[in-house]
């Protein structure tokens, strides 16, 4: 396997402003450093202040980046996001949804209702929210991309909840594309499968997993690695150039499409 996928693209998103949620770790901080090395000025969304030290990085290799500390699991914060974007940039040109990912790997059965909700809040509230916090500026501006990272686990086990989310993050996407196109705005999706990252420096699951959620979880990795054509996991950067594609100039006849990242399993 080679390492073109990390290659930096020189000027492709010169000009562009562009909100990256979830972007203090794993996928989305790599995202927004790659779109800052390639010209972007980068809005970086997380709710833990490990996102400073994302945009700290980025200003010391000379790009432009704010930060914005904010949870995006309320309505309020995604627009506080698209607030901060607007006063730095005076322009969103690329809103990047990346925050979500599954608390918990257990049957559907074994879930507590409250953790059913907690599975939607994470996984599909903060995409809904921000897509509606940003469109008053992208219709006002005549246009706009927007990203959102879905995944391939609409089928797969011990995560019910988690992929409900994501297929309503699909359904989203295939709506707001057809609704928003005359409007010049673009709305895709990546649906990633397993992806080799390194240790959360903030838990998904901060009360940790039981032995029998470390179980489940076994099984649900045999599933995502057996189900994909390669039989492995993805890498980071393997995840991040699709994005970064999918939001530049050279997708601009892509719309209401949901790529699968998956090694070949189309989730």
């Amino acid at each position: 396997m080679s390492d073109r996928s990390s290659r930096v693209f020189t000027g492709r998103f010169d000009g562009k402003v562009a909100i990256v949620t979830g972007a203090g770790q794993g996928i989305g901080a790599g995202v927004a450093m790659r779109m800052a090395a390639e010209g972007a000025a980068v809005v970086l969304v997380d709710r833990a202040p490990i996102v400073g030290e994302v945009k700290a990085a980025i200003v010391a290799a000379g790009g432009k980046a704010v930060s914005c500390q904010t949870d995006l699991e309320v309505h309020t914060g995604a627009a506080e996001a698209v607030a901060t974007a607007l006063a730095a940039f005076g322009r969103i040109d690329v809103l990047i949804n990346n925050v979500g990912g599954a608390i918990r790997m257990r049957p559907f059965a074994e879930f507590e209702p409250e953790q059913i909700d907690a599975e939607i809040r994470r996984s599909l509230m903060p995409t809904l929210y921000c897509c509606h916090a940003v469109l008053p500026a992208m219709i006002a501006q005549g246009g706009g991309t927007i990203v959102n990272v879905s995944s391939n686990a609409t089928r797969g086990i011990r995560r019910v909840p988690y992929s409900a989310a994501k297929g309503g993050i699909n359904a989203l996407t295939q709506s707001l594309a057809m609704e928003y196109a005359e409007a010049g705005i673009r709305v895709v999706a990546t649906a990633p499968g397993g992806t080799q990252a390194p240790d959360r420096k903030v838990p998904r699951n901060p009360h940790g997993d039981s032995a029998a959620e470390q179980a489940w979880m076994a099984q649900a990795v045999a599933q995502v690695t057996a189900s994909a054509f390669m039989r492995r996991y993805g890498t980071l950067d393997e995840q991040i150039a699709p994005i970064l594609f999918l939001a530049s100039d050279e997708a601009s006849y892509i719309t209401g499409s949901i790529l699968p990242v998956a090694g070949g399993d189309l989730g």
